[in-house]
């Protein structure tokens, strides 16, 4: 169980993804049977918003995407992304504004992420297959070389042994350990609640087509907790 915090810029829209992430993989986390959490900034035409696509897999067990439009140009400036993790729920920010909670819904089936030490990993390649208009727009490999700048990381976790609880690393136990009981109060309700209602443009809870059997049970849960 973790928190990070990571600052990130990107500087070329004609690349396909830009990947930051937490898995437990040191190669490819979406080999075998994946868990991760992650951010991925989707290129994009030249002139549109850039897409933050946001993603969820724990046991091999995915598709729980939510994208949303950034409130600014991520080329810009950096900003900080930041996940918090903990046995409860996993928490997305964007410049400490949460823009998804993913709650633990082991008790009805849903996989969730509890059994496995993470690493942190960044990525550019190539998605041109899906990540701008459904895999229309196609990677200009001519406007390479591709960047994306990463600075002012910062970590809490717990060192995982088998058979031990997860306890800070942090010697001010008390008040870096927060992270392990993280929720939103009113405050941060209210703004997941404004990022979702004005600025996300696809939750996998509401894409009746993907799902004709049913959206997954986690979904029935109210996604402003």
């Amino acid at each position: 169980m973790s928190t990070y915090l990571a600052e990130s810029t990107c500087k070329s829209s004609w690349y396909r993804a830009t990947r930051l992430a937490l898995s437990p993989h040191t190669i490819y986390p979406l080999k075998g049977r994946p868990t991760m959490r992650n951010f991925e900034f989707l290129g994009n035409v030249t002139g549109e918003p850039y897409i933050l696509h946001t993603n969820v897999f724990s046991q091999g067990k995915g598709n729980k995407e939510q994208q949303f439009y950034l409130w600014f140009d991520p080329t810009k400036a950096f900003h900080a992304y930041s996940i918090v993790w903990n046995q409860q729920r996993i928490i997305f920010l964007v410049d400490n504004i949460p823009i998804r909670v993913f709650h633990n819904s082991e008790s009805i089936g849903v996989p969730f992420p509890t059994k496995q030490p993470m690493r942190i990993y960044s990525s550019l390649w190539n998605a041109d297959e899906w990540a701008t208009r459904g895999g229309l727009v196609k990677t200009d490999w001519t406007q390479a070389p591709f960047t994306a700048s990463y600075r002012n990381f910062n970590a809490n976790a717990c060192v995982w042994s088998p058979g031990s609880s997860c306890t800070s690393t942090s010697p001010n136990s008390v008040e870096d350990s927060t992270w392990q009981v993280q929720a939103l109060d009113a405050s941060g309700r209210n703004r997941l609640r404004w990022v979702q209602q004005k600025y996300m443009i696809y939750n996998y809870c509401t894409d009746l087509k993907r799902f004709p059997q049913g959206i997954p049970a986690e979904c029935k849960r109210s996604r402003f907790l």
